[in-house]
């Protein structure tokens, strides 16, 4: 029998090709080689799907982020692989599944936006004190402030229509916003991390 975890892999990579709209119940059952009926003892409808996909990544994504950062770990190292990480979640994103989860999937949209808006501006903030603590960080700015700022300055790296993927390379993107915000947060010790990282 079909596990609702297989459902959920299927689908999420058909979704991130096509956007959700476009995928239908019936493409999400071709494309497992399985019949809608299967779909529909573990999924009352594509809503529910949906939504239990973004459960799913959210969480996995959480405890990614939640790994990296340690109570004894260098702010400094733990900021560089905190944006590896939340790049490569915003990158994953495509504007079209956003934009699909927001006007057709309400339940989807809100759980992305409180892991955005609540999750990722605490962690980032928790970082920011943290590196006020050991010295890194100006101890003069907000840290909630600036952790808003920065998770909306990643998203709007992914971008297409403020950056054109022609045009930019996305990484070249999120390099120098992130040394634009390192540079504009830290002390001169930060600072001379940052200049001479080894």
């Amino acid at each position: 029998m079909i596990d609702k975890e297989r459902i959920l892999s299927g689908s999420e990579g058909l979704f991130l090709e096509a956007g959700i709209k476009s995928i239908t119940m019936d493409d999400i059952a071709r494309h497992l080689g399985i019949s809608k009926k299967t779909i529909y003892q573990h999924f009352k409808d594509k809503n529910e799907l949906v939504t239990a996909l973004v459960k799913k990544r959210l969480a996995g994504d959480e405890a990614n982020l939640c790994a990296i950062i340690s109570d004894a770990g260098n702010m400094m190292d733990e900021m560089v692989e905190l944006t590896r990480c939340t790049g490569e979640i915003f990158s994953r994103v495509h504007p079209v599944v956003l934009h699909d989860l927001q006007k057709h999937h309400h339940e989807g949209w809100e759980l992305y936006l409180q892991f955005k808006t609540g999750f990722l501006v605490n962690i980032i903030g928790k970082l920011l004190k943290k590196g006020i603590d050991q010295g890194y960080v100006r101890p003069e700015i907000d840290a909630r402030i600036i952790a808003i700022m920065r998770v909306n300055q990643i998203e709007l790296g992914f971008n297409a229509s403020v950056y054109p993927h022609a045009e930019f390379n996305l990484w070249d993107v999120q390099l120098q916003l992130l040394n634009h915000f390192n540079y504009g947060v830290c002390t001169l010790k930060g600072i001379a991390v940052l200049n001479n990282p080894d």
